[in-house]
């Protein structure tokens, strides 16, 4: 059996491409809000490409609110105009891949603000999430293993516990690139890991103290330390 290997480019190619024909599928069907895309399976022999190329492009249209799914039932069109719709289909088919520094200037606006809500309104059970998290970037930093997907494992748990359902899609969404880009250039190295500990241990005690403040004033610190030498190594 033949695996294919796809680059990240090669994806969003494959996902660019499946966006523009479903929107001249849409055109060419005059499909209305409510109306009903073909199935999956359809999609993906009719563009010939693989069904989770088309979940994958179907998802983000979703994101985007051109698309929505009920289970059992399928996919159909918003309740957006058509001119409306054609619009924000060319917006994201225009839209360019951010860069690494825009990533992560991304990253520290959103956790400076899920961070203070998580404070305020972690549960107990946020906190044990958390602990784990931290204990498991704690154990890897320490065996000198790369953390790189334990520190931002940290960082989710902490976007989960502020309870804000869209700041936490958006996390999910960047982080998968910013693991990339970490890993391709070997930024953030093992006596910045060391200091991520009391970093992190600084924020998960803040959290933990229910103190907002506090808690994003130790995030400041944590990107400020790490961030700004992950720049300069890029530079």
């Amino acid at each position: 059996m033949k695996v294919e290997v796809l680059t990240t480019n090669d994806k969003r190619d494959i996902q660019q491409k499946i966006i523009a024909k479903l929107r001249d599928l849409i055109e060419y069907k005059n499909l209305e809000p409510g109306d009903k895309l073909p199935s999956e399976r359809m999609l993906s022999e009719k563009f010939e490409v693989s069904r989770s190329n088309i979940r994958e492009a179907i998802q983000k249209l979703e994101f985007y609110g051109i698309l929505y799914s009920k289970p059992q039932s399928g996919t159909f069109i918003a309740d957006i105009g058509r001119t409306a719709m054609s619009g924000m289909m060319e917006d994201i088919l225009d839209l360019e891949e951010p860069d690494f520094k825009s990533l992560v200037e991304t990253r520290i606006l959103l956790e400076l603000k899920t961070v203070r809500l998580a404070a305020l309104r972690r549960t107990e059970e946020d906190l044990k999430a958390l602990q784990l998290a931290l204990d498991a970037y704690k154990n890897k930093v320490l065996n000198k293993e790369d953390a790189v997907e334990e520190d931002l494992l940290f960082h989710l748990a902490i976007a989960k516990a502020s309870k804000n359902s869209s700041m936490s899609t958006f996390m999910l969404i960047i982080t998968p690139e910013i693991i990339t880009n970490f890993e391709k250039y070997h930024v953030c190295d093992s006596s910045l890991s060391m200091k991520g500990i009391q970093e992190h241990e600084n924020i998960f005690q803040a959290i933990k103290e229910q103190d907002p403040k506090k808690a994003k004033e130790m995030m400041k610190v944590h990107f400020k330390v790490l961030y700004q030498y992950c720049y300069h190594t890029n530079n």
